[in-house]
């Protein structure tokens, strides 16, 4: 009889798309799960995934999202010093054990943050980012709004219990989504153990919280959580094979149990699905003619990589693309949309894609054009007023 039952159970989960289910089956301990793919955003399992729960140390993933963003509009550096306020260091649950006045660089902060969720090292980069931590969980919420997220709202950088601080696994997921955009950040997330203040007498040894990183191969990252009102909860992402993904499980009875059915969850999204990469950003496809610009053509690129999921029990797709122009001008910037590229099995859509130039285009002057037409301009074949 469990033979049997075990069947019915592998039946469901390979033939049949498991979001939405009535039964949690890849996570059934936890209150809420959700499994995404990266790169097209979607959703291979969910199980009550808009559900406002208390997000725990995964409230961290928001204030890494903003401080990679600093850091890439080179507001903070990586060697900068940021010195611990009493704020900072009066903070409870984990700590890299920051005292009051302590300097501690951007760098080993960032560790201290992803590998042993340092409460306190959190705080300190929130008041270096944002002024202060209340200013700064005003631009972690504003964050959340732009990115559509509507079961999120932030009290604290740390995920500390409080009131009106809660979250949901989809939400998770997608700020997850974006914070690996930023690759630098797995570099930290991945490391299983280092040290900080190494060579002084306040040496402090560092354990990843997220034991899947040592333990289950292609995990590198990303946020464990764990307080009395939210259960055990974890969001991680794996790359394999070309496709990255992210599992979110939240209000798991325990550790074991919680990284037992992420991996699980994990296994599944790489036994049924695989990724087609179709398209890189450096991708040409068109060629425009310019009239009136200083370059004769120029070649029309993807503004993003396109990849298209598919399930390996399937036949691969053969897509089909049209390619549909906004007025060009005689200047275009690098990045600046000029059309849409959508992409099409048989008549259903799949993806639209923003078209950019592989290269600035400026707008020709009076010497250029008779450089580039200065013969048909004198016969009178062409004229550009």
């Amino acid at each position: 009889m469990k033979k049997i039952l075990f069947i019915i159970v592998v039946f469901l989960l390979v033939v049949q798309p498991v979001y939405g289910e009535e039964k949690n089956l890849l996570a059934p301990s936890a209150k809420s799960a959700i499994l995404i793919e990266v790169s097209t955003g979607e959703v291979l399992y969910e199980f009550n995934s808009h559900e406002k729960l208390a997000p725990a140390s995964m409230t961290k993933m928001m204030s890494l999202l903003l401080i990679m963003e600093a850091l890439e509009n080179g507001s903070i550096k990586y060697e900068d010093m940021v010195t611990a306020s009493k704020n900072a260091s009066d903070m409870g649950g984990s700590q890299i054990l920051l005292e009051e006045g302590e300097k501690m660089s951007v760098d080993d902060l960032l560790k201290g943050i992803t590998i042993a969720s340092g409460n306190d090292a959190v705080v300190a980069m929130a008041e270096t980012i944002g002024g202060s931590e209340a200013n700064f969980v005003n631009m972690m919420n504003k964050k959340a709004n732009e990115l559509g997220l509507k079961d999120t709202h932030f009290q604290n950088s740390h995920g500390l219990d409080e009131e009106n601080h809660y979250s949901s696994a989809y939400d998770m997921a997608m700020i997850a989504r974006e914070l690996v955009k930023h690759e630098k950040i797995l570099e930290y997330s991945s490391i299983y153990e280092t040290y900080l203040r190494t060579g002084t007498d306040r040496q402090t040894w560092l354990v990843n919280t997220n034991k899947l990183v040592r333990f289950k191969e292609g995990v590198d990252g990303l946020k464990t959580g764990y307080t009395g009102d939210s259960g055990y909860c974890l969001t991680a992402t794996m790359k394999k094979d070309n496709m990255r993904v992210i599992a979110v499980a939240m209000g798991e009875p325990s550790s074991t149990t919680r990284n037992s059915e992420v991996s699980s969850m994990l296994d599944y999204a790489f036994s049924q699905y695989g990724i087609q990469k179709l398209l890189s950003k450096d991708s040409v496809i068109d060629k425009i003619t310019l009239e009136k610009s200083k370059q004769e053509s120029v070649e029309v690129i993807p503004k993003e990589e396109v990849s298209l999921l598919y399930r390996k029990m399937s036949e691969k797709i053969v897509p089909t693309y049209e390619i549909s122009y906004h007025k060009i001008n005689s200047k275009i910037e690098k990045g600046e949309v000029i059309g849409t590229l959508t992409i099409k099995d048989d008549s259903k859509v799949l993806r639209k894609v923003d078209l950019t130039v592989k290269e600035t285009v400026r707008k020709a002057n009076i010497l250029d054009l008779f450089l580039k037409y200065g013969k048909d301009i004198i016969t009178g074949n062409i004229s550009f007023q």
